[in-house]
């Protein structure tokens, strides 16, 4: 078996998205030239989705690799930052297929606030809890996660409803380059606590941070790395065709606006939100917070000034503020969160708030 058979059998995902992008390139005109048949229209929308989720499972599966060479809390940071580069493509590439949809960022990234922090974490300390009772973890990275997030989430979420100078739920040209200094300066400041100063705050209470510098075994990192952006490439190629997918089902179906940053933030989750649910089914509790918390972090640290800034290139205002009945579940859901990670411990009642707040959501999104 040569070496590049025995490649391709470990990494079918790729394989598979590599083929798919190559009929794409070539036949995509005639593919989603005509969308007006639901059940063509389904099928190419249902293998885009499940494709892309596997390739972000294997993007996933190298950033663990990673982990596992760097040691934490780099592994969790890499993940994190992989996921949130997919999330970030998607909307960019979404925003310039279809209709002009200027609250997309707003829907994908509240969506991930409220699949993250109410559904996944409800999930995970559900199912921890069930099997273990009771699970630690360390209370002070916790708090440095949801110090910054609660602070970038009202910025960004919930005060350009209540501004007043613009009329809408947006900011004005000195507010967004605000915004922007904002998030990447706070995100930046974490980063430098999380990996440097303070890094025992992010591992499981009673280990002891280790020194993980030059521990990588010849060129192993580099090729996870350069597996990655393998990976990465043909998912963004792929993003492109579904987006006109996605505006197209939404325009037909009559379904509101916010379904797409739904399927958006769904997509792009569901492979971290699978490790960090595993974490917590082995009791690494510690480990699945930092893949979650820091999954909600860098998607309001990092898309929010991106999606600012494709707003600016396009000359159209993006919607950031959240409106309706959604707002005070915003706000409830980060109250929550805080009284739920105050104590050092976690059992089910908690996750079964959190789960509850999270079908909450679901509910408003279509009955607001």
């Amino acid at each position: 078996m040569t070496a590049a058979t025995r490649f391709l059998r470990r990494e079918p995902a790729l394989l598979a998205l590599l083929a798919s992008a190559g009929a794409f390139a070539a036949f995509h005109h005639a593919w989603l030239a005509d969308l007006s048949n639901p059940l063509w229209a389904g099928a190419l929308f249902l293998w885009l989705f499940a494709l892309i989720i596997w390739g972000a499972q294997g993007m996933v599966h190298h950033a663990e690799h990673l982990a596992t060479l760097t040691g934490e809390p780099y592994g969790t940071l890499i993940l994190t930052l992989a996921v949130t580069g997919i999330e970030v493509l998607t909307i960019a590439v979404v925003l310039s297929t279809g209709a002009d949809n200027p609250t997309l960022a707003r829907d994908t990234m509240l969506s991930v606030v409220m699949i993250v922090l109410n559904g996944l974490v409800g999930l995970a300390l559900l199912l921890g809890g069930l099997r273990h009772r009771e699970q630690e973890y360390n209370l002070r990275g916790v708090n440095a996660f949801l110090a910054v997030i609660l602070a970038l989430a009202v910025f960004i979420l919930i005060m350009p409803s209540h501004t007043q100078s613009t009329a809408g739920p947006t900011f004005n040209l000195p507010q967004e380059e605000f915004l922007i200094v904002m998030c990447l300066g706070l995100y930046g400041v974490f980063l430098a606590v999380q990996t440097r100063r303070h890094r025992g705050y992010f591992i499981p209470v009673g280990v002891q941070a280790l020194d993980t510098e030059g521990g990588a075994q010849g060129g192993s990192v580099w090729v996870e790395v350069a597996l990655l952006f393998a990976y990465l490439v043909p998912i963004v190629l792929l993003i492109e065709h579904l987006g006109h997918i996605i505006n197209h089902g939404i325009e037909v179906l009559g379904a509101p606006p916010a379904l797409g940053g739904l399927i958006v933030a769904v997509m792009v989750l569901f492979p971290e939100g699978l490790a960090a649910v595993r974490a917590a089914l082995a009791n690494q509790l510690q480990r699945a917070i930092n893949v979650l918390m820091g999954s909600v972090l860098a998607t309001l640290a990092l898309t929010a000034p991106a999606v600012v800034v494709i707003g600016l290139v396009r000359g159209h205002p993006m919607v950031l503020g959240v409106e309706g009945a959604l707002q005070p579940l915003l706000m409830l859901t980060l109250l929550v969160s805080i009284l739920t990670f105050a104590s050092g411990v976690t059992n089910i009642l908690q996750g079964a708030v959190h789960l509850m707040l999270f079908l909450g959501y679901l509910m408003l999104l279509f009955w607001n």
